[in-house]
């Protein structure tokens, strides 16, 4: 056996017979379900209801504000503006909606005001504008001698169904759920190359301040015992990626059998024929089960591998560099930052262009293709451009595990002294 197989083999046993490894495997998903739930609860709960004043001097607008969960509506035209301003200083409205006389409707567009203590919502002015908006449109048509009633009947409401060239029926809000599932699977990958990372670099930050790693080096060459502990770490996550992966899909068989959906790509129905079928949870498993699952998951892990080896070799460089985690904090944000870059461009252009010059770009890029291509997948990549991304990817791990190896080589052994950048680039070219 190998020297560099020892090392791998002794950091994945190290890190999968470790308690909290285990806790966490099984731990995880149950967190992950739990937070979602008790967001959902969350967002589920009705918000105190705010009671809003109306004076309204040309006494035709005040019938038109409704109830709603979150507003109360007041009629106080009657009672003077200045008592009312009083009672928003002392809290008893949460604002006043104040319409004064006009002759003209048109100068009354420009006039209405809303008082408050505190700044309303977009959502709240937006919705009052409308209702005062609307009334006074219909001033405007009754002032014109139109026929309001007519007008209405003429109204159109378009209900667009969504299907696919092929005729299979699709839903609408599809792309929303891809890119949540590329999406949960991005940030998965971010979250374990931070993870599994600060795991490398503390490893050997513990074997540098005990000395250890001077026995250890005596005896393995420092690029064989970087590459031990990168290889062997990732082999750890893969095998936690595996059990939670098993674990998803068991649960979507659950709820398929549940729902009553059956597992695999739904037929060619159309969207009426679709929409009679079920529930719109039904439609939606439906839709879920025609998603790329296997080439997700298959690219999962060799992203999560590629992006995980070019992130930790930066990782035990830093690691090989610092005597401390304090220190290392200086190193850290050129690492993250284009991480936190992946997850902004996959939330905020996926979506809107999965196929575009910015998506498709980024995710070539090897620093942010682990996340930005697992986004894009959900909504069908060519071939060619995954087999572009991953050799790209992996090609530059080797070049960067080369780099990074010449920083550990000559930090692994350095005590005592707090690294610049500087000292650095010369440990490259030494």
């Amino acid at each position: 056996m190998s020297i560099l197989t020892l090392i791998i083999k002794r950091e994945f046993i190290a890190k999968v017979r470790n308690k909290s490894f285990i806790v966490m495997t099984f731990l995880s998903p149950l967190l992950f379900v739990g937070i979602a739930a008790f967001v959902g609860y969350l967002g589920s709960l009705k918000a105190d209801v705010k009671t809003i004043a109306i004076h309204d001097e040309t006494g035709i607008f005040a019938k038109e504000f409704k109830n709603s969960e979150e507003y109360h509506y007041l009629d106080l035209s009657a009672v003077d503006t200045k008592i009312l301003k009083d009672s928003i200083t002392t809290e008893g409205y949460a604002g006043l909606i104040l319409i004064p006389k006009a002759t003209d409707m048109n100068q009354l567009q420009k006039k209405v005001q809303f008082i408050a203590n505190d700044s309303p919502s977009l959502s709240f002015l937006s919705d009052t504008e409308d209702v005062i908006a609307r009334k006074i449109t219909q001033i405007n048509f009754e002032n014109a001698k139109l026929d309001t009633l007519a007008i209405k009947n003429a109204e159109a409401k378009v209900d667009i169904s969504v299907a696919k060239s092929s005729g299979e029926a699709t839903l609408k809000g599809l792309n929303e759920i891809k890119i949540a599932i590329g999406g949960v699977f991005g940030y998965l990958i971010m979250m374990f190359i931070i993870i599994y990372g600060n795991m490398v670099m503390r490893s050997v930050i513990e074997e540098k301040t005990n000395r250890i790693i001077e026995i250890i080096i005596s005896s393995v060459k420092p690029f064989q015992l970087m590459m031990g502990k990168i290889i062997g770490t990732s082999l750890a996550g893969v095998l936690q990626f595996f059990i939670w992966a098993i674990l998803g899909v068991a649960l979507m068989f659950i709820a398929s059998a549940f729902f009553g959906v059956q597992a695999g790509p739904t037929a060619n129905v159309p969207p009426e024929m679709m929409q009679e079928s079920g529930s719109m949870a039904q439609m939606y498993l439906k839709e879920m089960w025609n998603l790329p699952i296997a080439t997700l998951i298959s690219c999962f892990i060799l992203y999560f591998v590629g992006g995980y080896f070019l992130y930790s070799s930066f990782y035990a460089a830093i690691g090989a560099a610092v005597d401390n985690e304090t220190d290392s904090q200086q190193f850290l944000l050129p690492i993250i930052m284009p991480l936190i870059l992946g997850v902004y461009i996959g939330f905020f252009t996926v979506i809107n262009d999965p196929h575009g010059t910015i998506a498709t770009v980024f995710s070539m890029v090897p620093l942010t293709s682990p996340i930005v291509m697992l986004m894009r997948i959900p909504f069908g990549v060519p071939w060619w451009q995954l087999v572009l991304s991953i050799a790209i990817l992996f090609g530059t791990f080797m070049f960067v595990v080369w780099f990074a190896s010449k920083i550990y080589r000559v930090g692994i052994l350095m005590y005592g002294k707090k690294p610049t950048w500087k000292e650095i680039f010369r440990w490259v070219k030494y």
